[in-house]
């Protein structure tokens, strides 16, 4: 959308003479601190009044100190706060209608009209059921002379914008709530810190993890550590379930495994819908097997901890949108709840998305746990399909037997979760009846011949693991294509995974060119990337670049926090990335950046001194601290050591400055639950894609595959996963810098600049339109393909 065209809708859709109130109910999920600051300050920013509704329901009906005005400076130093500052509450009053009616005297004395609501399915209902008395209660308020006909007349649509903020993820309609993410790191941090006692001593551990009636947390934790076993509510185990969990983990044990884990979801329940706990787990596994034992109930530790990085874009994403859906709503609009569909915002009616949370509760009363599944999504269903296949091993004599050879290989720079995502691919590739083959050292061990076979009980444990356990260089197959093909001859290889960045495309895109001169490159070829720097053309996101982001967010709460206490001062932080600003970009938007330097837009010396004048001004006024990102390559001249410098003189006498440079810290370290989610659905999903690749292309004898959709590249693609032929992403790439010619994100910096207190023009193009809920009702023969 062009300038021009975002101004006009500014000022089609001005808040001037609007007033919106904001407020968390129910329980708190971390991240919606930074749904209230992205609420309150594009609501001044597009000219409203901005309320804070305090100890949520309670304080609308409370009024008085619990209604206050909201300012800019209000919401600062709140992004990285767990929980909700202005407190939430569950509030019977409200429930009945004099507790409603006092409500609405209170929002009508302030002029509010407009309200977000953050919170569970129950908030939402009472919001919506509120705002369809509100014409009656005005008229109750009338009779009572406690309101005018004039305010009545003024004030008749009340206006409802709804946010799911639930750790629980058991909201229909989104992909994921506010808080879902947190909890997942708060759970795999315990995982992981668990994994390795009971490794020392042999032990089984039961964890279990919170949801309510919802298995989300259980399930994808589960696929995130690699779990034994999972018991959710969904989709409860079959009868005799008891003997099949103890041969599994007896198997495990005589496998030379040492440890093993079971995640029980804390509304988990069996066929008859009676409740599965946990200690009901450790006894039988203690009283059939003898091993050693251990329960850990994490209860209210998922609440807590600071937001992800996830979290703090998808809340100040979900917040910049509620606004605008505010903005636009007229009297018939229907109240709708911003969502999450693939990494696109989405505008859902709110009671459609509550009705169809209801039918899921339903169904599982009914023991319909099949439809239940499917009514919770397809993210949901997704997760559970890959679990069901990387968790149970299939007896030799039930593999079919395909008689293909399948390679799988790392690329390029390490990225945090490609160990999870050549797990996934060795198990389905196994599953799917294939030999498997490791690669190590990418290219330049393949040319040397160092392939093995690898089998299912070698990837063990790997989804936890940072770097890449294969091992990877950034060697091209160009220049040693003989010896290449001479591998691919030697071990019979039909088909190639390859994982990994950029190096990774050009890979694909050298070994598509040498299929004119090599028959053994005319086979399925596929590319998964995984990249920190998320240069990759095709795909919104790498496999690595959410780890990265939260190291990068870490790091500059730590740095803000290390000037607590002192004078003003403003922190020059340098990001990887190559020429590709996402990690400066997204990070900056996460840590609650003033400014991010990238070399996608370029940027001169007055823009340095207009940012650095800006800086002043709100120093002076409000902010202690100030943050400013850099990417490595934004410009050759504008240095990190430059910018410091020129913000050190300009700021002299306001402020003072600090330096650091995070490098290869932005790679390192365990990946996060999104990383090991993301690598190990989309590796799973290309491994099938592989399969049909091969049974297509198998004639007389031999795989023989050399047209251009038989080498592909898996992204995500705003809503969904697709399979790219990699030649025509040639014409969307810059080859010079390595980066896509466009790239979604840079749609978010204009957001960064807002919430930091800049004028400038938002690209609403992507602005979501309300929808209707889709519920897909996959027949059995696509089931296997809808992963």
């Amino acid at each position: 959308m062009a300038q021009s065209d975002n101004k006009k809708f500014f000022e089609n859709l001005t808040g001037a003479g609007k007033a919106i109130a904001v407020l968390t109910s129910g329980g708190d999920a971390q991240g919606m601190n930074a749904a209230v600051r992205a609420v309150v300050r594009m609501g001044i920013y597009v000219g409203a009044k901005v309320y804070f509704i305090h100890e949520g329901y309670q304080g609308m009906v409370d009024g008085g100190e619990n209604i206050k005005e909201a300012k800019w400076e209000s919401v600062s130093s709140m992004l990285q706060v767990g929980g909700t500052v202005i407190g939430s509450a569950r509030c019977k009053e409200f429930r009945t209608h004099e507790g409603r009616l006092k409500a609405a005297h209170n929002l009508v004395q302030r002029g509010i009209t407009n309200l977000c609501v953050i919170g569970g399915d129950g908030s939402l209902t009472g919001a919506n059921l509120f705002r369809e008395e509100w014409s009656g209660l005005l008229a109750e308020l009338v009779q009572q002379g406690l309101i005018d006909e004039e305010a009545a007349q003024k004030y008749s649509a009340l206006h409802i914008v709804g946010m799911v903020g639930s750790i629980d993820n058991d909201f229909c309609g989104t992909d994921m709530t506010i808080g879902t993410d947190s909890a997942l790191h708060r759970i795999i941090e315990v995982v992981d810190a668990i994994m390795t006692t009971a490794q020392s001593h042999q032990r089984t551990f039961v964890l279990e993890v919170m949801g309510r009636h919802c298995g989300y947390l259980a399930l994808v934790s589960a696929l995130a550590c690699g779990a034994d076993w999972v018991l959710i509510p969904e989709m409860p185990p079959e009868d005799g379930w008891e003997e099949k969990m103890c041969q599994k983990l007896s198997a495990k044990r005589a496998g030379m495994k040492r440890l093993n884990i079971i995640i029980v979801a804390e509304g988990a329940i069996d066929r008859n819908n009676q409740p599965i706990t946990s200690e009901h787990v450790k006894d039988l596994v203690v009283r059939r097997l003898g091993f050693d034992t251990r329960v850990t109930i994490l209860g209210h530790v998922q609440r807590g901890g600071t937001p992800s990085a996830f979290d703090r874009i998808l809340a100040s994403r979900m917040g910049v949108e509620a606004v605008l859906a505010l903005l636009e709503t007229t009297a018939n609009t229907p109240a709708c709840v911003v969502s999450l569909c693939g990494n696109q915002s989405v505008r859902l009616p709110l009671m459609e998305c509550v009705q169809m949370t209801q039918e899921v509760q339903k169904a599982m009363d009914e023991k319909k746990f099949e439809e239940a599944v499917q009514l919770r999504g397809r993210s949901f269903e997704n997760n559970l399909k890959t679990y069901k296949l990387l968790a149970h091993r299939k007896p030799e004599s039930e593999l079919p037997q395909s008689n293909f050879n399948v390679a799988v290989l790392n690329v390029g720079a390490p990225a945090a979760g490609m160990n999870a995502a050549v797990r996934s691919a060795v198990r389905v590739g196994i599953s799917e009846g294939h030999k498997m083959f490791a690669v190590s050292d990418g290219f330049e061990g393949f040319y040397k011949g160092q392939i093995k076979e690898i089998k299912w009980a070698d990837v063990g444990g790997w989804t936890g693991q940072g770097g890449s356990l294969l091992g990877t260089k950034r060697t091209l197959p160009a220049k040693h294509i003989d010896k290449i093909a001479e591998q691919i001859r030697i071990y019979n290889i039909n088909a190639l995974l390859v994982i990994g960045g950029f190096e990774a495309l050009e890979c694909l895109l050298q070994l598509c060119e040498a299929r004119s001169n090599y028959e053994e490159f005319c086979i399925p070829l596929c590319m998964l990337p995984a990249t920190i720097s998320n240069n990759v053309p095709g795909t919104d996101l790498s496999i690595g670049a959410d780890t990265a982001l939260n190291a990068i967010v870490e790091t500059c709460d730590r740095i803000k926090q290390s000037a607590s206490g002192t004078k003003r001062r403003v922190f020059i932080i340098e990001t990887m990335g190559g020429y590709c600003g996402y990690l400066a970009s997204v990070g900056g938007l996460a840590a609650g950046a003033d400014a991010a330097y990238i070399y996608e837009e370029p940027f001169d010396i007055r823009d340095l001194q207009s940012n650095v004048e800006h800086l002043t001004e709100k120093m002076k006024t409000s902010i202690q601290r100030g943050l400013v990102l850099r990417n490595e390559n934004s410009n050759e001249n504008y240095t990190t050591d430059f910018i410091y410098q020129l913000y050190s003189e300009e700021g002299r006498g306001v402020f003072d400055c600090r330096k650091n440079v995070l490098g290869h810290m932005q790679q390192g370290g365990a990946p996060s639950p999104f990383d090991r989610n993301f690598g190990t659905k989309i590796s799973a999903k290309a491994m099938q894609w592989i399969t049909k690749k091969l049974n297509d292309c198998y004639k007389q004898g031999r795989v023989f595959a050399n047209t251009e959709d038989s080498a592909c590249l898996l992204g995500m693609r705003r809503r969904a996963l697709i399979f790219q032929p990699v030649v025509q992403l040639k014409d969307e790439t810059d080859f010079v810098h390595r980066i896509p010619k466009e790239q979604w994100w840079l749609k978010l910096r204009p957001l960064m600049k807002i919430l930091a207190k800049y004028k400038t023009s938002y690209d609403v193009s992507d602005s979501g339109q309300l929808e209707h809920v889709a519920v897909n009702r996959p027949k059995e023969s696509e089931a296997r393909a809808a992963i």
